[in-house]
């Protein structure tokens, strides 16, 4: 039988079994979702974020980049427990504007009682100039506090913390500035599993004013181009030296060459080797799933594993992503934000370096076909311990309405509630309130600031505000909070991965930094733990490699677990990592 054929027969055989998993679905949990009512209220203004606006720096000439920033994200720049806000500001053009001078990089700390204070001057960040894209976060230089990664349009900075509440530009000396070119998203991630924090940034393609092309729509007035009319930049690979310094190995590591046009990254393990992997979603070019080889070098396996292109061989215009394990089967599944009229990327890990398009089966597909995704994430809303997918959308060009029917330029977000068995429904028009808000959003973040076990929602709009909408969810389950401390591994635990134990039952999830479109997210786990009071174990398999068992744990707490304190767990089939 040619090899196509048993392709086609595996798929539906696989797809039966999925369906055949829905049908076995237990009534009483069924019974118990019922009771949950998904909400968040837009608490902004509230909390002091109302003065921010995005500026894209136009001024009638549709300038390609200004239709594609900003980022933002959730840190914790002082140590304190209480999860700050970093806003990408934008930036304008020389000579284009009369506007003031735009901060391009926002920073508002969280003063612990659901307001936050702009404490951007005084941290040292008031007087950057810089066209900003996005943000990512975290302790490069093991120190004890978080440093920031800026990504711009022209060369990146990196911002070390100095742990009195101030940053200073380091870039240059760190070596991490990269050639001037129009970056995106970027990850700090332990590439080697030595404890230090390596770093990933993709760039998207060659523009600046001079080579900016005419682009129209409607073939009468220019709009913004798509990446097609430009190169694509390929990533930069920077591998760090351990002392605060970062040598680009981006041939060297097999990241070159590359299409570029890299709008996403996230890290995952998909082939649970122990080894970070990377996954990356281009516009208009294959995604890319780059396997860590073990050895300081990685294969970039998209098109051979099947997560490159959509179910028809064509590349998407890939934005956000994330990854995740969502379903029974323990394999990770990959999300990718994708253009309207293209549908959500959903790809699930079979085995032998392949993986199966669900984007169909999964119910995403569908609903998501007018839409336009940027930032993108999963997470567990309701806390029944199964991961559901936030999605941010917005359309790139502001007269989309006029030459094409059905979809619109400003756009509500999707909510996809998770059954527990990789079959999603999208519940924002039924929870309504901000869920049933246009927006034109781009990054989008997780974080719980306010420290009650829901999870929160941090989006950014282009030329627009940003919206914290805190999660108000009713009926949800109960909790369990882990952040990890390494000792060998890096210091917040990045690239180490956790898996919390019910019984037979078992959720897990990972610590990183990158995903979803150029955001970052906390850094502590949340795990729902849907009517279950108290946790049996909390394995970790920590990034340099030892694996421990912690726990029992009650339910509804925050914990914090120090590498080398738990029971180790010799054998990888003991853990059933």
């Amino acid at each position: 039988m040619p090899k196509r054929l048993w392709g086609s027969l595996l798929v539906l055989l696989l797809i039966g079994c999925e369906r055949a998993e829905q049908v076995q679905k237990p009534v009483e949990e069924a019974a118990t979702a019922e009771t949950v009512q998904i909400a968040f209220t837009d608490v902004t203004e509230a909390a002091g974020l109302g003065a921010f606006r995005h500026e894209t720096g136009a001024f009638g000439q549709k300038w390609f980049p200004e239709s594609m920033g900003p980022g933002c994200g959730f840190v914790d720049y002082n140590g304190d427990g209480w999860l700050d806000i970093v806003l990408v500001g934008g930036g304008v053009w020389p000579g284009h504007s009369d506007k003031d001078r735009v901060r391009p990089l926002w920073l508002f700390r969280n003063n612990g009682d659901g307001t936050f204070t702009d404490v951007t001057d005084e941290a040292g960040l008031g007087q950057l100039n810089a066209y900003g894209i996005g943000i990512t976060a975290a302790d490069y230089d093991n120190d004890g506090d978080e440093d920031l990664y800026f990504t711009t349009l022209w060369k990146n900075i990196l911002l070390r913390n100095n742990g009195d509440g101030t940053f200073t530009d380091v870039t240059d000396e760190a070596g991490v500035a990269g050639d001037s070119v129009w970056s995106s998203s970027a990850i700090f991630f332990d590439a080697d599993r030595d404890g230090d924090l390596d770093l990933f940034v993709g760039n998207y393609v060659y523009w600046t004013p001079e080579t900016d092309i005419w682009c129209s729509l409607d073939e009468k007035t220019k709009g913004y181009c798509t990446p097609e009319a430009y190169t694509g930049v390929p990533p930069y690979f920077f591998r760090n030296n351990g002392d605060g310094t970062f040598t680009d190995e981006s041939e060297k590591a097999g990241f070159v060459p590359a299409p570029g046009k890299t709008l996403g990254v996230a890290e995952t393990d998909y082939n649970r080797d122990g080894w970070p992997d990377l996954v990356v979603a281009n516009d208009t070019q294959p995604d890319q799933l780059y396997r860590n080889n073990g050895d300081g070098t990685f294969t970039d396996i998209g098109m051979l594993s099947g997560m490159a292109y959509d179910e028809n061989g064509k590349a998407r215009a890939g934005m956000g992503i994330d990854a995740g394990v969502v379903d029974t089967t323990g394999q990770i599944s990959l999300f990718v934000g994708n253009f309207s009229k293209e549908m959500i990327g959903v790809y699930r890990y079979i085995g032998n370096d392949l993986f199966i398009d669900r984007a169909a089966v999964s119910r995403i597909g569908r609903q998501s076909l007018q839409t336009l995704t940027f930032g993108l994430f999963l997470f567990d809303v309701d806390r029944d311990g199964d991961l559901d997918l936030f999605a941010a959308n917005g359309h790139v060009q502001d007269e989309i309405e006029r030459v094409q029917d059905g979809i619109t330029y400003a756009q509500p977000p999707h909510l996809f509630l998770n059954d527990g068995y990789g079959f999603f429904v999208d519940v924002a028009p039924k929870a309504g309130g901000v869920l049933t808000q246009p927006i034109v959003a781009r990054g989008a973040a997780y974080g719980d600031f306010n420290r009650d076990g829901l999870v929160d929602i941090l989006v950014i709009e282009n030329s627009g505000p940003a919206h914290l909408w805190r999660n108000d969810t009713k009926g949800a389950g109960h909790y369990l909070r882990v952040q990890l401390v390494g000792t060998k591994s890096h210091p917040q635990g990045i690239s180490s991965r956790v898996v919390v134990r019910i019984g037979d039952r078992w959720m897990e999830q990972r610590v990183r930094t990158g995903g979803s479109y150029l955001a970052v997210s906390e850094k502590t786990l949340t795990f729902g733990l849907g009517t279950a009071q108290q946790v049996d174990a909390v394995d970790v398999e920590w990034a340099t490699g030892l694996r421990e068992r912690f726990g029992p744990f009650e339910a509804d707490q925050e914990v914090r677990l120090v590498e080398g304190t738990g029971r180790p767990l010799e054998a990888l089939a003991q853990a059933k990592f």
